[in-house]
């Protein structure tokens, strides 16, 4: 990362005006995150946030205008890890995840639920184990389309509880659920099931350490049933490459301070999200291997996009 030599501090821009790019449409959870971060971030700093929505090739064409912007900390990006982790190992991008950005810091982590038909036999990881023993060759899972972070982590699952599930990819998240709630196919490893578990319309088989909810507290977590995964889907905010250190340690603790606020959960649970806040140091080690994790699945697995 850039260090700027103390006597050059007065020379840094004053900048009144941020702009926190989200590389995808407006509505989804990225935009819903970006919106409460950058309203609180304004706060913070006394800083203009202005959050722009720069959709398409799957993050990579908003990834790619930050990564190509001004390295003077009025631009930022609020992206997922598939940005960095997945999509340049699916497609050609005109950005490198590890040399065009400065990792500032990690602001949540979604709830992967394992959720299956209401109807399903089980209400235990074993359970899915069992059921796939009897019925060979039937299991059907579903994601938010080939090669996402939601179907890579439904992979890395199969193989770890070493049933033969089928994948059915959807065009979104939204298209796998309602396929689930009608039972046509079996589960769904995504946070977007987490209002029908606790309505009742989903079963949920497991659920990460880290959610605390009244409403789920008689459903096992993945560590409680022996179940030890690497993986985890998080949002960040990240700079241009060589951007002033001065500027992105700014960046840093106001961050640490925007995520630390009280009622932040509760927002954030609202789209799916937990409060997980690392800071730049960490950020730095988590992306890193998250790259190296996901490059190795999508090689062994001969993943591509159709």
């Amino acid at each position: 990362m850039a260090v700027i030599p103390v006597s050059m501090a007065a020379d840094l821009p004053d900048i009144s005006s941020v702009k926190l790019v989200v590389p995808y449409p407006a509505g989804g959870n990225a935009d819903s995150l970006a919106r409460v971060f950058a309203d609180e971030m304004g706060k913070e700093m006394n800083k203009n946030f202005v959050v722009e929505n720069k959709g398409g090739a799957a993050g990579a064409i908003g990834a790619q205008q930050v990564a190509r912007s001004k390295a003077d900390g009025a631009t930022l990006l609020l992206a997922p890890a598939g940005v960095m982790t997945i999509t340049p190992f699916l497609r050609q991008v005109n950005y490198n995840p590890f040399t065009d950005f400065e990792p500032i810091s990690k602001l949540s982590e979604s709830i992967g639920i394992v959720a299956v038909r209401k109807d399903f036999p089980g209400s235990t990881l074993q359970d899915l184990v069992e059921y796939d023993r009897q019925n060979p060759g039937k299991i059907t899972y579903g994601s938010a389309g080939q090669g996402t972070l939601t179907h890579l982590q439904a992979l890395i699952l199969a193989k770890k509880l070493g049933i033969s599930a089928l994948h059915i990819p959807y065009k979104g998240s939204i298209e796998a659920l309602n396929d689930l709630l009608g039972g046509r196919i079996d589960y769904q490893y995504d946070s977007v099931t987490l209002s029908n578990v606790i309505n009742g319309n989903l079963k949920a088989l497991a659920i990460p350490d880290s959610l605390k909810l009244p409403a789920l507290k008689n459903i096992p977590t993945f560590s409680q049933q022996g179940i030890d995964l690497k993986t985890s889907s998080w949002f960040g905010v990240f700079a241009p490459a060589n951007t002033p250190q001065s500027l992105l340690e700014e960046y840093e603790r106001a961050a640490q301070k925007v995520m630390s606020k009280p009622g932040m959960g509760e927002r954030l649970l609202q789209f799916g999200q937990i409060p997980a806040y690392l800071g730049t140091k960490d950020f730095i080690r988590q992306n890193n291997d998250d790259i190296f994790l996901y490059e190795n699945i999508i090689k062994e697995n001969s993943i591509g996009l159709n």
